[in-house]
């Protein structure tokens, strides 16, 4: 993981684009997960912020099963923030 560590101990990964799906219950972080990253190009990075605790299961099955890149995810209060490299 590339990135800077800030006073707070969070992680800030160089990211190309944010998907922001807080709010939003399962599966459709997942569906604007999948709709958003065919419109990246191979290697960008996405941040997705979530609040669906299932997200933490559902996103790294996700990026496993389509060959995306996992880099890290982050819990900051109720918010997962995930970081995933686009094949």
């Amino acid at each position: 993981m590339h990135g800077s560590d800030n006073t707070a101990g969070e992680m800030f990964l160089d990211k190309d684009e944010t998907l922001d799906a807080r709010g939003l219950m399962c599966p459709m972080p997942i569906v604007h997960l999948a709709k958003k990253v065919k419109g990246m190009s191979s290697g960008q990075v996405l941040e997705l912020l979530a609040d669906d605790v299932g997200s933490k299961d559902d996103v790294p099955a996700w990026t496993t099963r389509t060959g995306n890149e996992l880099l890290g995810m982050e819990e900051d209060g109720k918010v997962f923030r995930f970081y995933i490299k686009v094949k």
